[in-house]
């Protein structure tokens, strides 16, 4: 146990623990068999090769007569001790619990309000046009969006404003219980709530009017884009460091001012179905100004009015075909940072988070954005429970760095492995999707990942696993020194009979076709040889089948002082 964890001692065996394990095995080992190595490679583009052979000129036949003996873990070589998959909860946040129309009282309750509905529906078109028109005219010539919008044009806005509430009226939100009151501006500059449904946004902007943050993405629908602009609205591309880094800039800038309108935020991200809290983003908490936190919620029986995983156009049929529509909104006591966590924006956000929950009576999970993408991919792909790949993402990236769009190369994968509707994948689909014949070594990486050791693996272990292995302090240096010994003839490009040679001391005996179908995994731009980028890109997709190459590390010994750079980058 001590060699494992001494980077300088090799992890696997050498040649003279070769000489000591070449007794004979017994029954147990015997499956594993001889650790004794012996190739014969016979590559017909040499024209020297023997004429007894009579395989094609164009492929290379290796043949190999044992296995290497691999240890319980086939990632011991680059660091790993084994992986833990966090605990969560088997609450969907993103479930709307009545997506379909069920029941006698429903379905009469509909023939009813029938009538109203188109009623309603007229009233929205009105106020929908005559609030676009008037913020239309709010906006026309204004060119200076870096100060508050001048005065005048405000008091055209109250137009909109007044609209807005016959918006929620017609979606059947005739009166709207309050408790509490805003703070003054000077004293909470910001204010954050909960996300439930679309009809958070338009409370706030007929209640407050505030400078909202948004996604990118929401400039460019009709109706809505036009209204979040005369908001002075703070874009941020979730996904870019810069956008981030931009907007959290610009919440400094304009809570610092009382020039400015307060400041709306979503520290969720995303809506959920109320029933309860998941992660907080820390844009709100960063700049170290007094919250004002709200919670809001939408109490029913039969219908669900949260905007979960529900299409908009069915959301807003059923608020229309409602009776009455009930919300409340709580403004909850100012929580301040403490000057000993002034800047700790982690601690800011759970000390806010821990309120708000306490108010609304739930728990606060870490459930993020990524799970809902996750959950959406799921759906996307006919899968019958995409709530089983909601995995606590928060939690998972913040103990392996994992970014986002590799947790979603990672479930794409995982969703090419067929799971069945429980989620589980059997180890014939996981080799399959990793193009690997069934041998010892790949065995062995899928009792890896098999954490419950059941025979199967559900989409946290695959996920957890591969962003282990990928966080290892040695994955990319292993990456690295792998390619440069499949690079046999050094020109910086592995061949396929290059590469087929480097796999097999790992896998034993390959077929062509095998080679093949592994080959084609890693030439990315299938221009028929692996480049060093195509190479790394590839086990960075896949981390799991760095260990294919774990013979190669025989008698290497990966450098300490690269692995405490690597770390370095990551932290």
């Amino acid at each position: 146990m001590a060699a494992a964890k001494d980077l300088k001692t090799p992890l696997l065996p050498s040649s003279d623990d070769y000489g000591r394990l070449s007794q004979p095995p017994s029954d147990a080992d015997h499956q594993l068999h001889n650790p004794q190595l012996i190739l014969d490679v016979i590559d017909h583009l040499d024209p020297s090769a023997s004429s007894n052979h009579e395989t094609p000129t164009n492929e290379c036949s290796i043949s190999i007569n044992t296995q290497l003996d691999f240890d319980e873990n086939p990632y011991g070589f680059i660091g790993s001790t084994g992986f833990e998959v966090p605990g969560s909860t088997t609450v969907d946040p993103f479930r709307n619990h009545t997506p379909k129309i069920e029941g006698v009282y429903e379905w009469v309750k509909l023939l009813i309000c029938a009538p109203i509905a188109l009623a309603r529906l007229v009233l929205f078109a009105f106020c929908l046009a005559i609030g676009y028109l008037a913020t239309k005219f709010a906006l026309s010539g204004w060119k200076d969006k870096q100060n508050p919008m001048p005065k005048w044009r405000c008091r055209v806005m109250w137009i909109t404003r007044l609209c807005t509430r016959g918006i929620l009226f017609s979606f059947g939100y005739h009166w709207i219980q309050r408790k509490g009151k805003p703070a003054p501006r000077e004293i909470a500059p910001i204010i954050v709530s909960n996300h439930v449904s679309y009809i958070d946004p338009i409370f706030f902007f007929y209640e407050l009017f505030p400078t909202i943050v948004a996604s990118e993405s929401h400039d460019s629908m009709p109706f809505v884009g036009t209204i979040i602009r005369a908001m002075q609205v703070i874009y941020v591309d979730r996904f870019s460091q810069q956008s981030r880094k931009h907007a959290v800039n610009e919440i400094k800038r304009k809570a610092s001012s009382d020039r400015f309108p307060r400041l709306l935020l979503f520290p969720e991200g995303t809506t959920t179905n109320g029933r309860l809290l998941i992660s907080f983003q820390h844009g709100a908490f960063i700049p170290g100004y007094p919250i004002q936190p709200v919670v809001v919620r939408y109490p029913h029986v039969h219908f669900d009015q949260s905007w979960g995983h529900i299409s908009l156009a069915t959301l807003m049929f059923r608020m229309f075909t409602q009776f009455h529509n009930f919300m409340e909104v709580e403004y909850l006591p100012i929580v301040s940072p403490s000057e000993h966590h002034k800047e700790s924006a982690v601690r800011f956000a759970e000390k806010t988070g821990r309120a708000m929950a306490r108010s609304l009576n739930v728990v606060q999970t870490s459930h993020s954005f990524l799970d809902y993408l996750l959950l959406s991919k799921a759906a996307d792909s006919g899968h019958e429970n995409p709530s089983l790949f909601v995995v606590e993402m928060a939690k998972i990236q913040q103990l392996f760095h994992l970014s986002s769009s590799d947790a979603l190369d990672l479930l794409d994968r995982f969703l090419a492995m067929n799971p069945d509707s429980s989620g589980n994948v059997k180890i014939q689909d996981f080799l399959r999707v990793l193009r690997l014949k069934r041998c010892g070594l790949s065995e062995k990486m899928f009792e890896f990942i098999d954490v419950g050791r059941n025979g199967k693996i559900i989409f946290k272990e695959f996920l957890v696993a591969s962003a282990h292995v990928l966080n290892q302090p040695l994955f990319q240096q292993a990456c690295e020194m792998a390619f440069t010994e499949s690079d046999i003839n050094q020109d910086h490009y592995i061949s396929e009979q290059e590469f087929g040679a480097s796999l097999m001391p790992a896998m034993g005996s390959l077929s062509t076709d095998e080679i093949d179908g592994v080959f084609n995994l890693f030439d990315e731009d299938d221009d028929g040889r692996i480049s060093k980028g195509d190479f790394v890109n590839c086990l960075r997709k896949n981390p799991l089948l760095i260990a294919l190459f774990s013979p190669h590390f025989m008698h290497k010994d990966l450098d300490q002082n690269a692995a405490a750079g690597y770390l370095e980058e990551i932290v």
